[in-house]
């Protein structure tokens, strides 16, 4: 098959790479979830929206959220429990209730599971539970402990498949109190795992923690008394119709909203991820909305040193560190935490539509590398291989049409007419494929191609495509070949 409107003696642009934002060795969150669809099934997750949710502040999906503090002004609820695959080294009522005697009766150990709305101090409720485990608190399955089982052995995560024992502790706490309040609570969940040889269990994140992981990401990870979120959280990204959304998991333990994106790209995932982890960063750590639905997010105001550095370490040179962030009430779906939720949107930042707009947030924020911009003549070797990656391009649409995995997606390198006529080929990110028709996300910064945008939402035509490039879920890389060519001919880079 002919490329169309590709000549060997066009004169032409062609940007070798898409544009990159900071990509930081660390990712986002400790526990960052990709995911093909969007609920994660537990027992104890439910499958409509909470009336908890739906009522919280009579939020409207939509509108913005409040001026002021997002932490909620009435008492904090969260529930951790304790899996045990053999019988427990000692009895863990006892255990609770001799590790509580050392901490001077806080909190408070409760008869009867406490009414959250009531509470006035710190306090706890412990059911050991020998009946009911494997009907109503099953363990995750081996599939999901793959992604949510955290320093768990293989024959660990086997045997949690039969567990039918568990001491479930609820702690509920005045909203003020919520850090120390919570590092107790962390503390006495850990010691009491110790002493009985269990595995610990977060019903908010929904993971399960061998003890010593659950020391190294949720105790020694504090520092004066400040919490790193990217430990007491996950996120959970998921393809979302077209395009991708990620929820955090894990807000309500702190009283606090947890956090939406929506409508971005694979590609994207990983500097989106910052952006949800430093704003939640910023929120525990006691941010206020000076005015209803903006809150301008300052990454160098951070105090946990181990949260804030390594975004500022690998921030590119254009990276302003500031993100003037708009916010407005999440819709709840399917899956989601029974929790207030605030979306972060990108209508602050210029742009034709909000794609374009995300993309001028992270780019503003982060820094991003400049695009490079090839003029070359086409030659035979670059046109050789150029049809023969069209070639490939049938067997890719059926491939997105069947599916790709989380986090696997595909750029393709196709024509938009210049000021002058000629071709500035630019890379797109696959969101939609009918046919001949591409529509996709512009991944580079047109150079002589009036009102189109980075980010913007395109359409091309796959009879056009000049090479494609896939990215697995593993970060492997197939297609490109064309840059490899375009690189030998502009020779060696002084």
């Amino acid at each position: 098959m002919e490329n169309a409107g590709i000549r060997s003696n066009e004169d032409v642009l062609t940007m070798p790479s898409p544009k990159t934002t900071a990509f930081f060795p660390r990712l986002a969150l400790a526990a960052l979830v990709l995911s093909s669809a969007g609920a994660v099934a537990f027992a104890a997750t439910p499958t409509t929206a909470p009336a908890t949710a739906q009522s919280a502040a009579k939020a409207v999906p939509g509108a913005p959220v409040p001026a002021g503090s997002p932490q909620q002004a009435g008492p904090v609820h969260f529930q951790f429990a304790i899996y045990y695959a053999k019988t427990p080294a000692t009895d863990p009522m006892a255990a609770l209730r001799s590790r509580l005697a050392k901490l001077g009766g806080s909190p408070k150990l409760l008869k009867a599971a406490p009414t959250p709305a009531t509470a006035t101090e710190p306090v706890v409720f412990a059911n050991w539970n020998t009946t009911t485990v494997l009907k109503e608190y099953r363990a995750p399955s081996m599939e999901m402990l793959q992604r949510f089982g955290r320093g768990i052995s293989r024959e660990q995560a086997e045997a949690l498949q039969t567990a039918d024992k568990a001491l479930i502790i609820d702690f509920a706490h005045p909203a003020q109190q919520s850090s120390a309040a919570m590092q107790k609570a962390l503390q006495l969940t850990l010691q009491v795992a110790r002493d009985t040889n269990g595995l610990l269990w977060d019903e908010e994140t929904r993971e399960v923690f061998s003890p010593d992981e659950w020391q190294k990401r949720r105790i020694d990870t504090w520092a004066g008394g400040v919490p790193d979120m990217s430990q007491h959280t996950t996120i959970h990204a998921y393809r979302s119709g077209d395009l991708v959304r990620a929820i955090t998991l894990g807000m309500s333990k702190f009283g606090l909203p947890d956090v939406v994106v929506s409508d971005f790209s694979w590609s994207s995932n990983r500097p989106m991820g910052n952006l949800v982890n430093m704003f939640s960063q910023a929120m525990v750590e006691g941010a206020t909305l000076a005015q209803p639905g903006q809150y301008d997010l300052d990454l160098r105001a951070l105090k946990h040193a181990a949260a804030r550095d390594p975004q500022l370490t690998h921030l590119k040179p254009n990276g302003a560190a500031v993100a003037k962030l708009s916010l407005v009430n999440g819709t709840w779906e399917s899956g989601d935490p029974q929790n207030r939720l605030y979306e972060i949107r990108f209508d602050r930042y210029r742009g034709p539509d909000r794609y374009a707009q995300q993309t001028a947030m992270l780019v503003s924020v982060f820094g991003a590398d400049e695009d490079s911009v090839t003029r070359l003549k086409h030659n035979d070797e670059l046109l050789a291989a150029s049809k023969a990656a069209n070639a490939q391009l049938p067997k890719l649409r059926d491939a997105f049409a069947k599916g790709l995995q989380p986090g696997e997606y595909i750029l393709v390198k196709a024509p938009f007419t210049t000021r002058s006529g000629s071709n500035e080929w630019m890379w797109v990110e696959v969101a939609r494929w009918n046919g001949d028709v591409i529509e996709g996300l512009l991944k580079n910064e047109p150079v002589e191609v009036p009102n189109l945008h980075a980010g913007q939402m395109v359409k091309v035509s796959q009879a056009k495509v000049f090479d494609y490039m896939r990215r697995y879920a593993d970060g492997r890389e197939e297609g490109n070949e064309t840059s490899k060519i375009i690189a030998r001919m502009q020779g060696p880079k002084k």
